[in-house]
């Protein structure tokens, strides 16, 4: 039987953990899978409610953290080296920057008869100042030349990964889709709906705005309560807004809110009916979207948004910055409105389309639903990288 280790540095909320999490599940018993992970940061929740009943082996190695430390760099490189001798792989998978970098270097050094690594997102813009940006590029290169496969996650990724910032050849690349479970998204959906909007005091006639994801400066939240104050100046609907997740850009959004003075509450410790509440982390997120009528994201870069994906598998109709993936997942002016990252005044029009008129939303969500369904499956996905793990191994 094949053997195969992925690597991912921290196991928190978010597409990444979410993916590698089925395919150390799902492809099995083709394929015995180990799961190595890092440290997660302190606002960062983890997802291990996921694991409930997947039996899943996981390898912790609690230097392996976001941030570069090159003490604890070096000895993540050789725990993961350890791991990968006693158990002996015909594949390592890496996911993400930090993972990408250590465990291609000991899987290299181990003699791994095939290294892939998975572009989830990249730090090619928006992240670092130019120097540091250059560095990551120069260093990503060098890494794909030791690497046998580079799995796109879009088009637009594979796009920007061969030709714009030449990281490696086509002919190495792989384009596999990012896949969703659908079922949790389809069913149960007023209950759902009723349980979430009472937790957090929303009228059954007021409509709910929800950005979802980690709050850090990439995903632009400054941009999020601007918008927020746009359209409350400019609809008389019951709107509310909620920011569902957390991060290190927590305190910087709630001075943007406190300056605009919008009514605002963060309600693990402060639990108001407020127009915008921060939710912090939800496991739930079926819930969550279940109760919700639109969603947005304005970020400066993406990979492919699972926030999108799984927004669309709810029937919720999304307004999103038109960057990275997000062209790939989102079907524009059907199943949502894609809008560039300075149209600041045309994302809050968009939006403002949605929240005035309910049919347009019943249909966009229907719409947004079957593009899910027709290009995001699950299996889909685990099928196409069951059949690459294959290719490799023969050749």
């Amino acid at each position: 039987m094949p053997r195969i280790i992925q690597v991912l540095n921290r196991f928190v909320i978010g597409g990444p953990s979410i993916i590698i999490t089925h395919l150390t599940k799902y492809l099995s018993p083709e394929f015995e899978s180990l799961f190595i992970v890092g440290a997660k940061e302190p606002h960062e929740k983890e997802v291990n409610y996921i694991m409930k009943g997947l039996d899943i082996e996981m390898v912790e190695i609690k230097d392996m953290k976001r941030a570069i430390n090159p003490i604890l760099d070096y000895r993540s490189y050789e725990a993961v080296k350890k791991v990968i001798r006693q158990f002996k792989p015909d594949i390592v998978h890496t996911h993400s920057a930090k993972p990408g970098i250590i465990g291609r270097l000991a899987a290299h050094s181990c003699n791994v008869k095939s290294i892939i690594h998975t572009f989830h997102g990249h730090a090619f813009h928006s992240y670092f100042g130019k120097t540091a940006t250059k560095a990551i590029i120069q260093t990503e290169r060098y890494l794909a030349g030791m690497s046998d496969g580079i799995i796109a996650i879009s088009k637009q990724q594979a796009l920007e990964l061969a030709h714009v910032y030449k990281i490696c050849p086509e002919s190495k690349l792989k384009l596999i889709p990012l896949g969703v479970e659908l079922d949790p998204f389809n069913t149960n959906q007023p209950a759902k709906r009723k349980k979430f909007r009472e937790k957090f005091m929303i009228a059954s006639d007021e409509i709910v705005i929800a950005i979802i994801g980690r709050v850090v400066a990439v995903k632009n939240h400054r941009r999020f309560v601007t918008i927020a104050e746009g359209i409350l100046k400019r609809t008389d609907k019951k709107v509310r807004f909620l920011v569902i997740g957390d991060g290190d850009a927590r305190e910087q959004m709630e001075k943007d809110i406190e300056e605009k003075r919008l009514d605002y509450s963060y309600y693990p410790d402060d639990k108001r009916n407020t127009t915008i509440i921060c939710t912090s982390w939800v496991d739930e997120i079926d819930e969550a979207l279940a109760g919700i009528d639109i969603v947005v994201l304005t970020s400066n870069n993406e990979g492919t948004p699972v926030s999108l994906i799984e927004a669309q598998a709810a029937s919720i109709p999304v307004v999103s910055t038109r960057i990275g993936g997000v062209e790939d997942a989102v079907a524009n002016d059907i199943s949502g409105f894609l809008v560039a990252p300075a149209d600041t005044d045309i994302f809050i029009q968009q939006t403002l389309k949605l929240v005035n008129d309910p049919e347009l939303r019943f249909k966009m969500g229907e719409a947004g639903r079957q593009f899910i369904t027709d290009n995001f499956s699950n299996k889909a996905m685990l099928q196409n990288t069951a059949s690459y793990y294959r290719q490799l191994i023969e050749s």
